[in-house]
């Protein structure tokens, strides 16, 4: 259930930081409700998957690599920023890390 829950907050925080881009600096308000309700609701579930018991290095790691490359591809797809091999290439280490986290034991 932790899992569930963290899944949850980073799809939140993912169209919540998304929809601060489309905020334009907070100037269209429907935007920015969505920014607003979006990082209060990852804040509430990450709270909840960390009460049930998940490690927190393991939570904030998962939440910020899965973010960044999700943020990273909907901004190269659809809001027109470039992509370069170098920014891959950080997307695959910060991946990598994650990765490694988790096998050293961090999410059992």
């Amino acid at each position: 259930m932790a899992w569930l829950m963290l899944a949850g907050a980073i799809v939140a925080e993912i169209l919540a930081t998304t929809s601060l881009k489309l905020s334009d600096g907070f100037a269209h308000k429907g935007w920015s409700a969505v920014v607003v309700a979006g990082y209060v609701t990852a804040f509430l579930l990450l709270g909840q998957a960390l009460k049930l018991q998940m490690e927190v290095g393991t939570a904030y790691a998962v939440w910020s690599g899965v973010g960044t490359a999700a943020v990273a591809a909907i901004g190269a797809l659809f809001l027109g920023e470039t992509i370069t091999l170098t920014k891959v290439a950080g997307i695959v280490l910060i991946i990598g890390g994650v990765v490694v986290l988790n096998l050293a034991g961090g999410a059992h």
